[in-house]
C-alpha cells in the first residue's frame, strides 16, 4: 500500500463514509486538531515521569483516534446509516476522567494561583498538550455551529483538558518541583 495517493493535491480529502470536502472545511480542521493533540500526547507519554499517568495517556490515545474518526464521519442523515468500521466515542470515559482527576486533586496542594506552563519536561509536555486540546474543543464548536456532531465529543474534551492541567501539576509535585506561578508585572 503507497502512502501517498496523489487525490488530495488539489486541496480537498474524502470523509469516511463518503464525500470530499476542502482540507479547510471546519470538519477537517476539528479531527485534524484532533491528530495533532494526540501527538502531542505521545510525546507527553515519552517524558512523564509516572508510569500510571503514561498507561492512561495511552488509553486517551486511543479514545482520541476514535474521536477523530468520529469527527471525520459525517453524522447520519436520515435513512443514511453509519458506515462500518467507524468507532464508537468511549463518552464513559469521561466520568473516568473526573474520578482521576479527584485523585490527582487529593495528592495536590491547593491551588493559589494562576499557573504558568513548565516546571519539569513532562508537566510541560502536558501544558502543550491542555492547550491543543483547548483547540480541538474550540474547533468541535466551530463544527457544531453549522453540523452535527457526535453527542459526548465536546464534554470529552472539555474534561480532558482538565485532566491535563491537573497531572501536569502532580508531574511537579511528584517531581517536587514547584509549579510556575503568574506573577503581576514579573519582568524577571
Amino acid at each position: 500500500m503507497r502512502i501517498y495517493t496523489r487525490t488530495g493535491d488539489g486541496g480537498d480529502t474524502s470523509l469516511f463514509g463518503g464525500g470530499r470536502v476542502r482540507k479547510d472545511h471546519p470538519r477537517v480542521t476539528a479531527y485534524g486538531t484532533v491528530d495533532e493533540l494526540n501527538a502531542a500526547l505521545g510525546w507527553a507519554v515519552t517524558v512523564v515521569g509516572d508510569g500510571q499517568t503514561a498507561d492512561r495517556l495511552r488509553c486517551v490515545q486511543n479514545d482520541l483516534f476514535a474521536l477523530g474518526a468520529v469527527l471525520a464521519t459525517p453524522q447520519a442523515s436520515e435513512g443514511r446509516a453509519m458506515p462500518k468500521g467507524v468507532p464508537e466515542l468511549p463518552t464513559e470515559r469521561v466520568a473516568e476522567m473526573e474520578t482521576w482527576i479527584d485523585a490527582a486533586n487529593d495528592e495536590l496542594p491547593a491551588l493559589r494561583a494562576f499557573i504558568l506552563p513548565g516546571g519539569t519536561p513532562g508537566s510541560a509536555a502536558l501544558h502543550v498538550s491542555r492547550t491543543l486540546c483547548r483547540r480541538a474543543e474550540r474547533a468541535v464548536v466551530a463544527l457544531a455551529a453549522t453540523e452535527a456532531v457526535e453527542e459526548g465529543a465536546l464534554a470529552y474534551l472539555n474534561r480532558l483538558s482538565d485532566l491535563l492541567f491537573t497531572w501536569a501539576r502532580l508531574e511537579n509535585h511528584r517531581a517536587v518541583v514547584a509549579d510556575v506561578e503568574w506573577r503581576s508585572g514579573s519582568a524577571e
